[in-house]
């Protein structure tokens, strides 16, 4: 038989996609109509669940009962497609509205949801049904909240202070206070039986799957009373082992690895998952049907081939026949939701690898969307909670566009004279962002503006590192000196995705804020398809794209003098400048083209990080943390991220210890030198000069000369700049810290700009503010901040003496210009005049 030649009009893809019949939508709407209906039904309360089983059975066994009579009849089903579609989507309907209505009364019956109503204590008994997890740090206040540890169960019995024993069903939220104590509970493989006393309490806001939230009493272990089954145990083994294997790599690939194959999330930090959240790349850290499909292509070799002589991939290599490979790819299947864990998302994964299986073996996309259909079908079913997840809505459309969209934007780029493989890739990353991102603009309020190229340059290195990563896993357990040679191997690839997710999110512009809600996603959506329709008009031509794409760069980029032009901000000539980094404080002194000494990093690496982009600085020849509360030092990351950071001085107040440490970790990885303040100390870098007014520079005497409380120990400057601008900068002092400064330095003199203490709390001395006299007060607090910050007593004293008061919460970031007579504070947005 001759072949036809590989340039041949026949063999291009877009050929053989010219030749396929239509696209099979007849599962697409009863897959939808059992979507939708088992979301609603999820939440909806007796007789309503119901009555809507019972009218759409009867509606279509009244449908299919008159086509039958009418078959019967004329002795013909012809033309009877139309009403077995009616019939099936309300079919699909009932099942879909029965599953979400079983489902969701394990929500308000039984003794949990009363327990939890009541905020009473529990003993129950409940099986452990994901991984355990740890919250991500967040700051509370001045103060970092401590992880705690989270994990999902099935409460199965309940026994009451009577000592009568109730079985029941219950999905709950099992909260242990952070603490040593808490590590213990991370061990747990699910499937695990344990008995716990717990405080019962109503699920927050999007936890509307628990049926109550358990707050775990007593510093103990957990209490096991049955062990996992043995697939799971054989699951943590190999998990366990790929987590040894990895010990040795650098920090990001030790971290981003075990995600890429098994969706173990466990290390990755909070920068590195924001990066990865700003680049949209976050779907390969979760357990995907990439991953299997990934492995099943190296086993069958890429699609259209599977069937042919020369079909390829490893299978025929070792001489497996066609029968044996599609066993092989069902064991692969069946291997991979071991390990990964039959948990939803595992499953949503099996069903699209198999899928893609689908798509190996027959080489055809037609049958795909009725297979991704009857998944979808079939999961809605089995778990009608993932008709509510966003993580379950954006697989299915991501997929759907591959085997919809992507095929025909490849084709039109080939035309146009893109190579096939790019043009296959492009297409792909395009066509999954452009109908993903309306569904991630509804809760993030962002849209990447680098999702695309970094999803190019990321995808290459995942099949490799998850290939070797799957080798690694498997190896553990025979070798160790394997597991870590593969797991060396595999650090590569994921190390350069973890930098493309880093340098991406380092971008300017990386995002773009954008209305949130569905309303948001609706204006995203048409922008989006407006943006098609114009793509693909005839009279479209290189150079307007050219155009297109040079501004997409300038976004990005976002060059500070252009941004200047356009924006205003930061303004020219700019000496002090205060971020908007919610309730805390970072302020910036310019010392330079491209350097600033920085004064605090706020409670956000990410807020941090923009506003120092925002302000060109590079270079920071001294980053000040006047004292060790989080919503001061938290930020510190961001604020060294991509910069030449000469020295961090610090307060000699070690409190809180925990901050004080992580300061300590953050400026060693950095290689950053950590240094004290010394007494009375002047310092000069670029136009500035400052003295070091407290804590004071030696033994003076009264309340407040020796600070014991870390808001008392904050470093108090008196800058100059060479332009004639004085600032009096105060951290955090409280009254009698105020009042000792008041008495080490009683000829302060009077200042162009303070900034106030503690965010404009209402603790200041009324003296201090007086010896000030400020011409510009400006207060760093956030918005509808839980303190009150600041207190309209406060405002209204700094007013009262002729003090023009500015906010960041009001005005956002605040930079100070001239000085004299034209010294004025410009908010960000503003233009200067």
């Amino acid at each position: 038989m001759t072949r036809a030649p590989e340039d041949s009009p026949e063999s291009r893809p877009d050929a053989a996609e010219a030749r396929e019949h239509p696209a099979d939508l007849r599962l697409v709407l009863p897959a939808l109509a059992a979507w939708g209906a088992a979301a609603l039904a999820l939440t909806a309360r007796p007789p309503w669940p119901g009555v809507t089983v019972l009218v759409c059975v009867a509606v279509a066994g009244a449908v299919l009962l008159s086509l039958a009579v009418r078959a019967v009849r004329r002795r013909s089903w012809q033309g009877a497609g139309n009403r077995v579609a009616a019939a099936a989507v309300l079919l699909c309907t009932a099942a879909g509205t029965a599953a979400g209505a079983l489902r969701g009364a394990d929500l308000y019956r039984g003794p949990v949801p009363e327990a939890a109503r009541q905020y009473v204590p529990v003993t129950a008994d409940l099986t452990v049904t994901t991984d355990p997890r740890t919250t991500r740090p967040r700051v509370w206040g001045d103060r970092a909240a401590q992880t705690a540890v989270l994990l999902e169960g099935q409460v199965v019995r309940v026994t009451t202070p009577e000592g009568e024993s109730i079985t029941t069903r219950a999905p709950v939220l099992v909260i242990v206070r952070p603490g040593e104590a808490a590590r213990p509970w991370l061990s747990l493989l699910p499937s695990t039986r344990i008995t716990l006393t717990a405080r019962a309490e109503p699920p927050a806001e999007g936890e509307g799957r628990f049926a109550a939230v358990l707050r775990v009493r007593g510093p103990g272990p957990p209490r096991i009373t049955g062990p996992p089954t043995p697939a799971q145990r054989t699951a943590g083994d190999l998990r366990a082992g790929l987590r040894r294997a990895t010990e040795g790599l650098p920090p990001d690939a030790r971290a981003l690895l075990p995600g890429l194959v098994v969706g173990d999330t466990s290390r990755i930090g909070t920068e590195l998952h924001e990066a990865f959240k700003a680049t949209d790349l976050t779907h390969l850290l979760a357990v995907s049907g990439s991953n299997l499909a990934i492995v099943l292509f190296l086993l069958i070799g890429p699609p259209g081939r599977a069937l042919r002589a020369e079909r390829g991939g490893l299978a025929p290599r070792l001489g497996i026949s066609l029968r044996a490979t599609a066993l092989s790819g069902g064991a692969l299947t069946m291997g991979f939701v071991v390990v990964c864990r039959p948990e939803p998302s595992v499953l949503r994964a099996a069903a699209c690898g198999a899928i893609t299986l689908l798509a190996i073996g027959t080489g055809r996309r037609r049958s795909l969307l009725p297979a991704l259909a009857a998944a979808v079908l079939l999961l809605v079913l089995w778990d009608p909670w993932s008709a509510r997840t966003y993580g379950f809505l954006l697989s299915v459309l991501a997929t759907g566009s591959l085997l919809t969209m992507a095929p025909r934007w490849s084709a039109a780029l080939r035309r146009r004279g893109v190579p096939g493989r790019i043009a296959e890739a492009l297409a792909a990353a395009a066509a999954a962002q452009a109908v993903c991102a309306p569904v991630v603009v509804v809760f993030a309020e962002r849209v990447s503006l680098v999702a695309i190229p970094c999803n190019l340059l990321a995808e290459p290195a995942a099949a490799p590192a998850t290939v070797l990563g799957f080798a690694a896993l498997s190896a553990a357990p025979v070798s160790t000196t394997a597991a870590e040679l593969l797991a060396r191997c595999a650090g590569w690839p994921a190390g350069w995705i973890a930098r493309v997710a880093r340098t991406g999110a380092g971008l300017p512009g990386a995002q773009a804020e954008w209305p949130g809600g569905w309303w948001g996603a609706l204006l995203l959506a048409a922008v989006t398809a407006v943006g098609a329709l114009l793509v693909r008009r005839p009279v479209w031509r290189p150079w307007p794209a050219v155009g297109c794409a040079l501004l997409l760069v300038l976004a990005v980029l976002r060059p500070p003098p252009l941004t200047r032009i356009v924006t205003g901000w930061p303004p020219p000539r700019w000496s002090f400048a205060m971020c908007d980094v919610g309730q805390g404080d970072a302020t910036v002194l310019a010392a330079g083209e491209g350097s600033a000494v920085v004064v605090d990093a706020g409670p956000d690496p990410a807020l941090t990080d923009r506003c120092l982009k925002e302000l060109g600085v590079r270079s920071v020849p001294l980053l000040l943390l006047t004292h060790f509360h989080a919503d001061h030092v938290a930020g510190l990351p961001g604020a060294l991220r991509g910069r030449t950071i000469g020295a961090i001085q610090t307060t000699s107040l070690e409190e809180p210890r925990d901050q004080a440490e992580f300061v300590r970790r953050t400026a060693t990885a950095a290689g950053v030198p950590l240094i004290r303040p010394g007494r009375g100390e002047r310092r000069r870098a670029g136009g500035l000069t400052w003295q070091v007014l407290w804590p004071a520079p030696g033994p003076a005497p009264g309340p407040g000369a020796k600070p014991r409380e870390p808001n008392d120990a904050s470093v108090t400057l008196l800058v100059r700049t060479d332009g004639g601008v004085s600032l009096l900068l105060l951290g955090d002092l409280e009254p009698p810290a105020q009042r000792g400064l008041i008495r080490a330095h009683p000829a302060l003199p009077r200042v162009d700009v303070l900034k106030v203490a503690h965010h404009g709390s209402a603790y200041q001395h009324p003296a201090l503010l007086a010896a000030a006299r400020p011409r510009l007060a400006l207060i760093s607090c956030g918005r509808d901040n839980p303190y009150g910050h600041p207190s309209p007593r406060t405002v209204s004293a700094l007013r009262s003496q002729g003090s023009l008061v500015m906010r960041t919460d009001m005005e956002g970031s605040i930079a100070v210009t001239g000085s004299g007579r034209e010294l004025r504070a410009v908010a960000r947005g503003a233009r200067a005049p």
